[in-house]
């Protein structure tokens, strides 16, 4: 029996003051089911509970709704599965909200996606979302009765908070020799010929749990990312100033993604700021790096765009992300007749500048290095709307939380002419973008003595 198809209730009105601040209410107030904040240019979308969910689990497809459980196998591309049951979200004009981990990768090509229970992919589409943009929320809802309590919450006056952050260790020593130890054995796999980058990565815990919303509002704050998110979902909670995105497709078939590969730190002397700059530019391992990576971004557009469509635009210019700055590129091109979203996040997914040249090599030297699965980190936190516009962002520069652990997670990318401090000090770097602004969680009887996630 098919859901009968739900219809929002809409009003828009006038709000003041700082849209972070009004979007972290709007999440602090959800006390059941999931939540996702995710800022787009300058929007601010913010979906609270579930009319429906699909999630990716490691050998089928599940869409849940009031009507009960539909599950199909998948077999060797599961998002095309995705893509046949998004179709049937019993909600009109929806938009859905989630999360996928890095280790989709592995089921999109063909291997083994074994090793743990979380799901793959998770989207939900909201019981309730409002839309933040230029002083005006968009407020919808399948329960025409909470209309009055979120139109109350976007109105009131938002206070200026007065949010602290603690000290977080990123440069613990027993850190630094594991990691360039991995780094080490990683290049001398490069020389040999098995592959030309992988980016590896390390796990930092922290000491105790998070407050979402204070680290939200003070990393965003203090941060100028590609987005911004903002989530509850499935028991994983998570605040994240992505520096770029996977993949951006509009509802009639133009397709960017943004290649970001290259660092140098950003410090408060701008004339330090503009030397590191010109270094930045100039460094042949950078520009090999960068150059590699937007070569295969270009290379898996092309095989899914319409000939002469794919272009490199604005290539290795200068991007300020938080505490770093990137040499960045943005590739484009159109998809053709028949051509869905979820075709070019298959294509792109992973990100390059996230995994490695070749794609299938890096893996294979990223579970041999990294213990246990990365999950969210790497993967990507996405909207995507019934007439086919979807934009993910890489899930970088985040604080995760789950079963009471928390923990940072940061990488480089590997080649040939990589130093193994030099890339320990570039995970510093990008780590130092959300270490400097987690604002810990008030003690309760519930959380004490609840440590970090030790990976």
């Amino acid at each position: 029996m098919e859901a009968p198809i739900q219809r929002y209730h809409c009003t828009t009105v006038p709000f003041s003051g700082d849209p972070v601040l009004v979007a972290a209410r709007l999440a602090g107030a959800v006390t059941s089911g999931p939540y996702l904040v995710y800022e787009n240019a300058g929007t601010y979308s913010i979906g609270m509970g579930a009319a429906a969910e699909l999630t990716v689990e490691r050998t089928e497809v599940r869409l849940r709704t009031g009507e009960g459980v539909n599950a199909a196998p998948w077999s060797e591309r599961p998002l095309d599965e995705v893509a046949r049951l998004t179709a049937q979200f019993p909600v009109e004009d929806w938009r859905a909200y989630g999360i996928a981990s890095f280790e989709l990768s592995y089921a999109n090509a063909g291997l083994p996606a074994d090793g743990g229970d979380a799901p793959l992919l998770h989207l939900f589409v909201p019981e309730s979302e409002v839309r933040l943009k230029d002083g005006e929320a968009l407020v919808r809802s399948l329960d025409p009765g909470r209309l009055p309590e979120l139109t109350a919450l976007v109105s009131e006056p938002t206070a200026e908070p007065g949010h602290r952050a603690e000290h977080v260790d990123i440069e613990r020593s027993g850190d630094s020799e594991a990691y360039c130890k991995i780094v080490h054995e990683a290049v001398e796999e490069i020389r040999s010929g098995k592959l030309q980058k992988v980016v590896l990565s390390r796990v930092v815990p922290l000491p105790s749990r998070f407050d979402p919303a204070a680290t939200y509002v003070l990393g965003r704050r203090r941060n100028n990312p590609a987005r911004s998110f903002l989530l509850d979902v499935g028991g994983l909670r998570a605040v994240g100033f992505s520096p770029e995105t996977v993949v951006e497709v509009t509802a009639d078939g133009h397709v960017v993604t943004q290649p970001l590969a290259g660092t140098r730190r950003l410090t408060e002397d701008g004339e330090e700021n503009r030397r590191l700059h010109d270094q930045l530019l100039s460094d042949s391992k950078e520009i090999f790096e960068h150059a590699i990576s937007a070569k295969v971004a270009y290379d898996e557009l092309a095989e899914l765009c319409v000939p002469g469509t794919v272009a490199v635009n604005d290539l290795m210019s200068i991007k300020e992300r938080g505490t770093v700055q990137h040499l960045a590129s943005s590739v484009s091109g159109r998809l053709p007749e028949g051509v869905r979203n979820w075709d070019a996040l298959t294509a792109l997914f992973p990100a390059v500048t996230a995994s490695g040249v070749p794609k299938s090599a890096a893996y294979e030297c990223i579970q041999r290095y990294e213990q246990g699965e990365r999950g969210l980190y790497s993967g990507t936190v996405l909207t995507v709307d019934e007439d086919g516009t979807m934009d993910a962002a890489l899930t970088l520069r985040t604080v995760f939380e789950q079963g009471g652990l928390a923990w940072l997670r940061a990488g480089a990318g590997v080649v040939e002419q990589s130093d193994p401090e030099r890339e320990f000090e570039e995970t510093c770097e990008k780590l130092r973008s959300v270490a400097l602004n987690i604002v810990p969680a008030e003690e309760t009887d519930t959380n004490k003595g609840n440590g970090a996630r030790d990976a």
